[in-house]
């Protein structure tokens, strides 16, 4: 079954996948109450949460599709890691709404980094399993292991974040924030 499934197909579907992801998460945004920038100040987790939902969308979609770069045929596992991967994406509207409607509580905000670290994991197996496992041609280490080391860095990040949530929500809010930036470049960096 799986081998009537491309590469092109499945990259399709997952861009779709973003966009209703994208599209749930801007129809969550409230109107402030009233009609004055006061109203719309007190908004402020909301929009913190939107914007920092709409990054990690992005950035999963650019290093998405710079992974599909890597793959040479959609094969059954990784069909399979690349559905892990939307699901993953699939909760973050959630996690964003419940973030801004409880003004960065702490259990959301701990529910917010869960999702991250399972965005991350799904992103790491699918990593692992579309990158190549050979030298770059500068002669460094390769783009999959040094890939996968700034995965499990972030990762750990994230987890971090995770458990700091509980007692300092607004920091580790801002440690995800931060920590997502290191994704903004797709390329793997190259070690000279």
């Amino acid at each position: 079954m799986h081998q009537s499934i491309t590469k092109e197909r499945l990259a399709a579907l997952s861009d779709g996948i973003f966009a209703v992801v994208i599209t749930v998460m801007v129809l969550q945004l409230r109107l402030p109450a009233r009609a004055s920038f006061a109203a719309l100040l007190e908004e402020w987790p909301t929009a913190v949460s939107y914007a920092v939902s709409y990054l990690l969308i992005v950035i999963m979609w650019i290093n998405h599709h710079f992974l599909w770069g890597f793959a040479e045929r959609s094969r059954g596992r990784l069909v399979l890691w690349n559905f892990a991967h939307m699901f993953a994406a699939s909760l973050v509207p959630f996690a964003t709404a419940w973030v801004a409607d409880t003004r960065m509580a702490p259990v959301p905000v701990f529910v917010y980094a869960a999702v991250i670290v399972i965005v991350n994991l799904s992103y790491h197996a699918f990593a692992y399993d579309v990158m190549p496992a050979v030298p770059n041609p500068r002669g460094g280490r390769s783009d999959r292991r040094t890939a996968l080391l700034r995965s499990a860095l972030t990762l750990t990040l994230f987890t971090l974040a995770m458990f700091l949530s509980l007692e300092f929500p607004h920091f580790a809010f801002l440690l995800v924030t931060c920590v997502l930036l290191t994704y903004a470049r797709p390329e793997v960096p190259r070690v000279r």
